[in-house]
């Protein structure tokens, strides 16, 4: 307790009042995008919100116990955590449920559904950083173990295939090598190789409905009752939103449900829509006031472990933003991954309090001699 007492003083208040903020916001907009369809089938027009609250109820809870576990203790069992997260992963190819085409969630009592690709984000940042620090990484050769941490889940991810979590890895990875001191001509190389190769991976290792969801970039109009109408409804939502939006409930393609999965992955459609250009921008100002709490909390870590940890959690919301609101607006393809802290599920938003719990963990410890005797 009298530790406890002594964190309070340090803790990123900013950082928390935001995501709290957007915490309430996400819970706000999935109730508009969700109740009009549920009254008109005669259910709980609460269902989704009763459930997106019990999750913000557990991720808070998280939240609360990842600040006062010192991120030392957790780095001690960093292994222990990615191999068990390794093996859900291999389990859930096994008896996992089949969602949207991909075989990744765990039932839970038949009554809610865990996603293990997605807590599997934080085992990789705290084992990699665990790995990275204090090391050399000046050679090709010393890139080799770090991808084959991140490639393992990776190819594991893509079997279920979930190509938009997959990429999220990706991003984590890149970013925290290049923190830990990676020869960015060595990641450039890998970078220029990945890209070779991506129409290999195109056509060999996509379902179709990859690789249309791929076309329909250049122009969603090629296919505008298919691959390419999610894009055209969300951008037709955001676009009619204009500067201050149609008002809270009242956005067209919102409560007509043109727009799919506007609770999950189009979320800033409803947002745009319904909250207008005004909306979206607070949602941007936010990420990048967490984005930028979040690498402050990496420059005034206490060691380099602490630092890299707050890379990998920077990197991983970041890749995030940019892949989920760059599908909202037709200039990323559609990979189905959620926005922090405002889509619908509570896998997504369990593993971002924790990788919040952490960031704050490490500020409020970031005065080594604080914690010592």
């Amino acid at each position: 307790m009298a530790q406890a007492r002594m964190l309070t003083k340090d803790y990123d208040l900013i950082l928390i009042g935001v995501v709290l903020a957007l915490v309430a916001l996400g819970a706000l907009a999935v109730y508009s995008a969700t109740h009009t369809r549920l009254l008109e089938a005669g259910a709980d027009p609460t269902f989704y919100l009763k459930r997106q609250v019990f999750w913000i109820f557990v991720g808070l809870l998280a939240f609360v116990g990842t600040i006062f576990v010192d991120y030392d203790v957790i780095g001690k069992i960093s292994q222990t955590i990615y191999l068990a997260m390794l093996g859900l992963l291999v389990l859930v190819l096994l008896v996992g449920k089949l969602v949207s085409g991909a075989q990744a969630w765990f039932s839970i009592g038949g009554i809610a559904s865990f996603q293990p690709s997605e807590l599997a984000k934080i085992a990789v940042i705290q084992y990699l950083a665990n790995y990275l620090a204090e090391r050399d990484l000046s050679s090709f050769k010393s890139l080799i173990p770090p991808f084959v941490i991140v490639l393992v889940p990776i190819g594991l991810i893509l079997l279920q295939p979930d190509l938009g979590t997959a990429m999220v890895f990706a991003g984590i990875l890149l970013g925290m090598l290049f923190v830990a001191g990676a020869n960015p001509k060595h990641l450039g190389l890998i970078i220029a190789v990945a890209l070779a190769i991506s129409p290999l991976i195109y056509f060999f290792a996509l379902q179709p409905y990859q690789q249309k969801r791929i076309m329909v970039l250049l122009n969603p109009y090629s296919d505008p009752i298919g691959a390419g109408y999610n894009v055209i409804q969300s951008m037709i939502a955001i676009g009619s939103g204009r500067l201050w939006g149609k008002g809270l409930f009242a956005g067209s393609q919102t409560q007509l449900n043109f727009v799919p999965a506007h609770h999950t992955d189009f979320i800033f459609s409803v947002i745009g829509e319904e909250f207008g250009f005004m909306g979206g921008l607070f949602v941007l100002i936010a990420y990048f006031i967490i984005l930028r709490r979040g690498l402050m909390v990496a420059y005034t870590a206490k060691d380099e472990y602490g630092m890299l940890i707050a890379v990998g959690v920077v990197s991983m919301l970041a890749t995030h933003i940019v892949i989920n609101i760059g599908m909202n607006l037709g200039i990323m393809p559609v990979t189905g991954i959620p926005l922090p802290f405002l889509s619908y599920g509570g896998s997504s938003l369990l593993t971002n309090m924790i990788g919040i719990g952490l960031l704050v963990n490490i500020y409020a410890r970031r005065h080594r001699l604080r914690f010592q005797g």
